[in-house]
């Protein structure tokens, strides 16, 4: 296998694994990629086994649920912390506006703002409970970052177990 694509690779999956922690960058889909790269120009095993079309495909199915969960595992944990819905929705729409304003970091602002603002104007809630809803969806962010870091960090060592 040519060594360009290998470290090519490795580079997106050292990308995916930033862009777990980083918000904006879709880090399991560009892991992904990195595997793909691999399974099409003949990466292998030292034993010389090739990349099994079944790893492949599991590990898109971990990207696109990963993927998916991210964007809704805030909201979930709102509601786990005494969010009401609108604070649920308020935290995923503040994300998605977050993404325009300020990326990375409006992204987690924005979520929330929206859950805070929502409790707030919504659900009538005291500043107190809307604040907890509010770390509540910080406290996702903190979880779907983990669910990524452990997918990505599967991804990338199948990169380096397949690229070297």
């Amino acid at each position: 296998m040519d060594i360009f694509i290998a470290i090519v690779a490795i580079v997106l999956g050292l990308v995916g694994l930033v862009g777990s922690v980083i918000p904006g960058i879709p880090g399991p889909p560009v892991s992904w990629v990195g595997m793909l790269l691999l399974f099409f120009f003949g990466g292998g095993t030292k034993a010389g086994e090739p990349m099994s079309v079944t790893l492949l495909l599991v590990m898109l199915g971990v990207t696109i649920i990963v993927t998916i969960l991210d964007y809704f595992i805030p909201g979930i944990l709102t509601r786990k912390t005494g969010g009401s819905k609108y604070g649920a929705w308020g935290s995923i729409i503040g994300l998605f506006a977050g993404m325009f304003f300020f990326a990375p970091w409006g992204m987690i602002i924005g979520m929330m703002l929206g859950a805070f603002i929502a409790e707030l104007a919504f659900a009538g809630k005291g500043t107190g409970a809307s604040l907890k809803a509010a770390l509540g969806s910080f406290l996702g962010f903190l979880s779907s970052t983990g669910i990524k870091l452990a997918a990505t960090g599967v991804m990338f060592y199948y990169i380096i177990a397949y690229g070297f």
